[in-house]
């Protein structure tokens, strides 16, 4: 079995997908927004972190822009 397995003869080779993998950020969210997609998550059965993710796919697919203005 061995000599049919024999890892040190393979060649690496870069993961052609590594560059679709979810990447690990730290962000400051308030609570009341995670507490928002956390009740989310509850009934949708869905984690609160992807939920999340979705989300701010959506934005991205959509192209959606903060419209913001700041009171004098």
């Amino acid at each position: 079995m061995e000599e049919e397995w024999n890892l040190a003869a393979m060649k690496s080779r870069r993961n052609p997908y590594a560059k679709q993998l979810k990447k690990q950020i730290t962000l400051r969210i308030s609570p009341d927004i995670i507490e928002y997609f956390k009740q989310m998550a509850e009934n949708t059965g869905v984690p609160y972190q992807s939920l999340i993710n979705l989300y701010l796919q959506d934005c991205v697919n959509n192209q959606r822009t903060l419209q913001m203005s700041w009171e004098p």
